[in-house]
Order: structure tokens, then sequence, then C-alpha cells
């Protein structure tokens, strides 16, 4: 029997988690919506520990809270093969940035994902960068990387083009 490939799910918030608050009438942070998601997905091959940080959008964070989402990045992969970080898109350049610069010998990869749109809306790619995320960690040389909408671009250098609602890689 082989091992199991471990990743360590962090989990920090963003659009890919938001829910409709009836009584605010807004799209907020608020349900718990990951473990519905994960029971959705056929996840063989991997064991996945999910460890919640925060559940904030990611224009409301701070530059401690992208700090303290890089060290727990660096004390997580001393301990899982691989790991998937779920983030709002918006500051997702940033947290990616901190990460490598906290850890350029980073020993495994670090995928980070999100969605443009919420997981609970039809229109959503939410299911599948989570899925992209789960597939590419495993084939992934130690980095840190964003995987979204059948891309995937290496840090440093990767950037949000609002236009089009996408991430790219800067060349400079």
């Amino acid at each position: 029997m082989s091992k199991l490939f471990s990743v360590a799910l962090i989990s920090t918030g963003g659009t890919i988690l938001k829910t409709y608050d009836e009584h605010e009438g807004i799209l907020s942070n608020g349900v718990p919506v990951l473990d519905t998601i994960l029971n959705s997905i056929q996840l063989d091959g991997i064991a996945v520990e999910h460890f919640e940080l925060m559940n904030k959008d990611s224009l409301h964070m701070t530059e401690e809270d992208h700090v303290q989402i890089a060290e727990e990045v660096e004390m997580r992969s001393h301990y899982f093969d691989g790991i998937v970080l779920i983030h709002g898109t918006d500051t997702l350049q940033i947290t990616g940035e901190r990460i490598i610069g906290r850890n350029p010998s980073l020993k495994v990869p670090c995928v980070l994902t999100g969605a443009m749109r919420p997981w609970v809306m039809r229109n959503t790619d939410a299911l599948q960068n989570l899925v992209e995320s789960f597939a590419v960690v495993q084939l992934l040389q130690a980095g840190v990387y964003v995987a979204m909408q059948n891309k995937v671009l290496q840090f440093p250098g990767v950037t949000k083009n609002k236009e089009q609602l996408c991430f790219e890689k800067c060349h400079t």
C-alpha cells in the first residue's frame, strides 16, 4: 500500500467561501461551506487536513494577516507534502509574495487558490480551482504558486488582472 500525499489545506476566507446573508442582503464570509465543498469532490491518493486560519475578505486583510499566513505556511511545510491555501483574489498576490519572501527555500509546493465568484453561485470557478489545486500540488516542485482557471503561475511576479478577472505573470 502506497503512502498518501499529505496536504495542509489552509483557509483564510475570500470570495470562494462567501455565502449570501439574507438578513443583510450581501455576500459575506460567515457560514462555513468548505466542508460541503470538500465532501463533493473525490480526493483519492491524498490526505487533507484543514486548518482555518481566518475567514476574511482579502480586502480587509492587514499586513499582519499576510505575515501570519506566511508563517503558517512555513510551519505547516515541515509536516506536509504540500500546501493548498484558500485566499481571496484581491490581495492573493500580496500573500504569495510574503510567503516566498519569508520562505525562499520552501521545501514543498504551496498552491494559492480562490475564486472570482463564490462557490454558492451557479457560474462559479470555485470548485474547478480547488480541484485543480489538489491535483497540481502533487506535481509541482517546491515553491509558491497560484492555480486558478486552468493556469498555474509561480511567484514572484504574479498579479491579478482586474479587467480580465484572471491572474497573470508580470514580465519585467
